[in-house]
């Protein structure tokens, strides 16, 4: 039995396992913080563009209720339908900004975490790691020895590798 406990120590020893915490990585690598911040500059121009349309119905809206008590049956009713189409393009404009935006954002997530996991793989090929575990805030990782944490030097070669050094 204890010659069992031993090989099982030499197959998986310490320096064969490592983690890193994998929301320090995404949030410290400079290909996600770029990607982020090309997505950013995405959604202020979405906003930008729902805000004009929302600001278009407002004025109709406004002009209408000034110009409700003037107006004939005929022209409050194309005044009404006018506003409800306004209205309804600019609810529709919303949901499809949304969906383009979690599909975007998903897409982005997606190739950043490809890009991760690459470099994961060389990394732990480079120094013959067996498996490299990744933490989570959940805290899938109760207890490490110091020494196993390769964070840092994850988020270092993802970086220089991003910079083309």
């Amino acid at each position: 039995m204890l010659a069992i406990g031993f090989l099982y120590y030499l197959q998986f020893s310490s320096s064969d396992l490592v983690y890193v915490d994998s929301s320090s990585v995404l949030n410290q690598y400079q290909g996600m913080l770029d990607a982020r911040r090309t997505y950013q500059g995405k959604t202020n121009t979405w906003k930008a563009n729902i805000d004009t349309l929302a600001s278009e119905v407002q004025r109709s809206i406004k002009k209408y209720e000034k110009e409700v008590t003037v107006m004939s049956e005929k022209e409050r009713k194309l005044s009404q339908e006018l506003i409800r189409s306004k209205q309804k393009q600019l609810a529709d404009f919303q949901r499809a900004i949304n969906e383009k935006a979690a599909q975007e954002d998903a897409e982005m997530t997606a190739r950043v975490i490809k890009q991760v996991n690459a470099y994961l793989k060389k990394y732990g090929e480079k120094h013959n790691y067996k498996i490299i575990f990744a933490a989570t805030e959940y805290g899938n990782i109760a207890y490490a020895k110091d020494g196993i944490d390769v964070t840092e030097e994850i988020i270092n070669g993802l970086n220089e590798e991003y910079y083309g050094k």
